[in-house]
């Protein structure tokens, strides 16, 4: 048989390949604690699980819909925006997808094509690197350091642009790190796109789960910004609705066009039901996200707490959803990863997952668990050396 060679390359989806360990578990030290996948600790509210049942229900959201998204969606994301942005975004420049992972690709295939070079940082999110690879376009990398706590120097990005480079992509809050960029280092960063006329991809999956209610940046506050940026969100977390596939990206009606055309071709719309259940959800669950930020904020100290704890063992960067955590053991982060869940029953994703030089860490979703659960980790892991 014969495959196409960029598929045949990839390695197996690393979440199903850290699932595979929990039959291991003899269930000897309490619960499964699952650390691993990003999925929110906290059900759906029951107005959006009653909207969701609704949508579901109503014949006329059977039929396509519009490529770039419902109207209401875009509007109801638009004005979110400007408010969260203090700046005027129009939902012209809104596109709604399924799920930010289709974002991604939609604007990596967008702004760049088979040969060329997307500029990522290292330690990065597997998914990313993954669908620019089975696109042709070439990975580069600039690497973020743990002394740093994982921040990006702008100017080892600009040392690593090639003359085929035609985007930078970051994650802020960023997986797998947690870390939270500055917004100076993010306007840094996009002065060398506007000055190397390149484009700035920028996932902001984790925005909801902040320690702060203030703006994430200001970069739409940039005169001309519609020409080298292109935001990208995920319903997913903010409304712990990640199987109904909703995410969204916001660049200028230029870019949308040409991402409509990528759009059309993969999937024609977003999931319509989740669409127009979620538009009215935006305004109507302000106070419910507000109060799961807080929480997350919370559980975060909380792990905080019990890694202090812990004697080798390191919390490298952590800040919204994630901790990447220096592992004590003198063995490879897939053995690491697998040794804790057969001895511990605590799930966590290796750090070697997330690019060459991330053997020592581990990924841990803190935000997946109850403050409860995650004072457990200080006696499960505590117990856990070899």
């Amino acid at each position: 048989m014969r495959f196409n060679p960029a598929v045949a390359r990839l390695t197996a989806p690393p979440v199903a390949v850290v699932q595979q360990w929990i039959s291991q578990y003899d269930g000897s030290k309490g619960a499964l604690i699952d650390l691993s996948q990003a999925v929110p600790g906290y059900p759906a509210h029951d107005d959006m699980l009653a909207a969701l049942g609704s949508a579901a229900a109503d014949p006329s959201a059977l039929s396509y819909g519009p490529i770039e998204g419902e109207d209401t969606l875009r509007q109801a994301y638009a004005s979110h925006c400007s408010n969260l942005y203090t700046t005027s975004v129009d939902p012209g420049e809104v596109m709604i997808t399924a799920g930010c992972n289709q974002a991604f690709i939609l604007a990596a295939l967008t702004v760049a094509g088979a040969g060329d070079d997307v500029l990522m940082l290292r330690p990065c999110y597997f998914n990313h690197s993954s669908t620019l690879g089975m696109a042709g376009i070439n990975v580069t990398w600039a690497d973020t350091l743990a002394e740093d706590s994982f921040m990006p120097d702008p100017e080892v990005i600009r040392a690593a642009i090639t003359p085929g480079t035609r985007a930078i992509a970051l994650v802020s809050p960023n997986n797998p790190t947690g870390a939270i960029y500055p917004d100076d280092v993010m306007q840094a960063i996009m002065d060398i796109c506007v000055e190397r006329d390149i484009w700035l991809i920028l996932d902001e999956t984790y925005r909801d789960c902040m320690p702060s209610d203030e703006p994430p940046h200001h970069l739409l506050n940039r005169d001309g910004w519609q020409d080298r940026l292109i935001l990208l969100y995920s319903f997913s977390k903010a409304y712990a609705i990640p199987g109904h596939r909703l995410g969204a990206a916001i660049a200028g009606r230029a870019t949308i066009a040409e991402m409509a055309k990528v759009m059309d071709n993969i999937q024609v719309c977003a999931p319509r039901a989740a669409q127009i259940a979620t538009a009215p959800m935006i305004a109507h669950l302000a106070d419910w996200r507000e109060a799961n930020r807080v929480e997350m904020v919370e559980r975060g100290k909380a792990f905080q707490a019990a890694f202090a704890q812990l004697n080798g063992w390191h919390i490298a960067s952590m800040g919204a959803y994630f901790g990447f955590t220096r592992h004590p053991f003198e063995m490879t982060s897939a053995e690491a990863a697998e040794y804790l869940m057969r001895e511990t029953g605590v799930l966590t994703i290796p750090g070697g997952f997330f690019g060459d030089g991330q053997e020592g860490f581990l990924r841990i979703a803190f935000a997946n668990a109850s403050v409860d659960e995650i004072n457990q980790l200080a006696g499960r892991l505590g117990g856990s050396g070899r």
